[in-house]
């Protein structure tokens, strides 16, 4: 799935520190699939106990169909390492989560797993934690973000990370995409191939 530019309206949910437990509980953790992963995304926030949906939350409002970016506070991703946390997201809808900071793991897993993870400066933020369901614009070959103001402002990004979310490949990919390279390296290699001996 190819990541190159969203344009979408923000869902803002402006708390500090949402672990992963948060964003998926742990009940969940026994899939190996990602299928059916965005039931559980904020589970706990997201449903009463008796299964129905909270009016409140952010996510369940009528205004959050379609949103594929959540503006969210600092740290967000903190905690346990799950790789679960940015498949319920990306399960979900959402492909771009706009924050101060992220937990290095989540970030880490996200970038891995076609999510894209914004930092931007606390005065963008203060702005987008001030317009829920404004539209916004991210271009992620150019890394920038529109504001709703119109204002533009850069956001860093790992290279590679970036190649792979725009060519919609993981690493896997990527190596796979350097066959013919690979091939050809060994094609000019001279002396005998090395072995493993027993």
């Amino acid at each position: 799935m190819k990541l190159d530019k969203i344009e979408s309206k923000i869902a803002v949910l402006p708390i500090d520190n949402v672990d992963t437990d948060q964003i998926i509980p742990a009940r969940y953790l026994k899939s190996i699939s990602k299928e059916g992963l965005g039931e559980g995304l904020f589970r706990d926030w997201r449903f009463n106990e008796d299964g129905t949906p909270k009016p409140d939350f952010v996510l369940n409002k009528p205004e959050a169909k379609g949103v594929q970016i959540l503006v969210a506070g600092d740290n967000f991703g903190c905690g346990s390492s799950r790789e679960h946390a940015p498949w319920a997201l990306v399960q979900s809808g959402i492909r771009a989560v706009i924050s101060t900071s992220f937990a290095d793991i989540f970030k880490g897993n996200a970038l891995k797993n076609q999510l894209l993870p914004v930092v931007v400066p606390a005065d963008a933020h203060k702005e987008l934690l001030n317009s829920p369901w404004a539209a916004v614009k991210i271009d992620l070959p150019a890394q920038t973000l529109t504001l709703p103001s119109g204002r533009v402002v850069n956001f860093p990004i790992d290279s590679f990370a970036k190649q792979c979310l725009v060519e919609g490949i993981d690493e896997l990919g990527y190596m796979l995409q350097q066959e013919p390279a690979i091939a050809a390296f060994e094609a000019k290699r001279t002396g005998p191939v090395n072995t493993l001996q027993s």
